[in-house]
């Protein structure tokens, strides 16, 4: 089943959650050893040019899973508490929030010297034709932070999910990990 049900996520949505969240950690942690890189270092262009172009497909996929989100009704929200409720719910936003920021932030990094970002050897975006001083220092810092806190999110996240799962035993969890093909 490609799309949701009131029950479970269908495929398209699993996939694009978890690659989207295997991107997000590879990305995370790449940006942790890049800032360690001297200018120097023969990986230093390497690490860059790769988080760029993965920043850049990723700005694709966020695009396109809010595109699949608004197409396809969400799955019934789990019983529970009103609070626990509109906390996921705030949560889910935020997550979103923050991916988009630090997507933008990313890009006015990159193209703050008025370059174009290369995405793979294979298309290039081009650079807004404005930025501001020390552009790529302001947002950097905010870049880091943004995520940071995104981390944060994710692992707050990935705590209700295992709560769900295994303290209520309402099958949280499996809503994102295989499709149930009842409706």
């Amino acid at each position: 089943m490609l799309k949701n049900s009131k029950k479970s996520y269908g495929l398209v949505a699993i996939f694009i959650h978890w690659l989207m969240a295997i991107a997000i950690f590879f990305m995370f942690g790449l940006g942790l050893y890049m800032v360690e890189l001297t200018y120097y270092d023969p990986w230093y262009k390497g690490s860059l040019d790769l988080h760029k172009s993965i920043g850049m497909l990723l700005i694709v996929m966020w695009v396109a899973r809010l595109i699949w989100r608004q197409m396809n009704h969400s799955p019934d929200e789990l019983p529970g508490p009103k609070l626990e409720q509109a906390a996921a719910r705030v949560g889910h936003f935020l997550l979103y929030a923050l991916m988009l920021f630090i997507l933008v932030s990313g890009y006015l990094i990159s193209t703050a010297d008025g370059k174009p970002i290369s995405v793979f050897e294979f298309i290039n975006v081009p650079a807004l034709p404005w930025s501001f001083d020390n552009q790529e220092d302001i947002v950097g810092e905010i870049h880091f932070w943004l995520a940071w806190a995104l981390i944060g999110f994710v692992v707050g996240h990935i705590g209700a999910a295992l709560k769900h799962q295994f303290i209520n035993k309402d099958g949280g969890l499996m809503r994102i990990i295989k499709v149930n093909k009842e409706h």
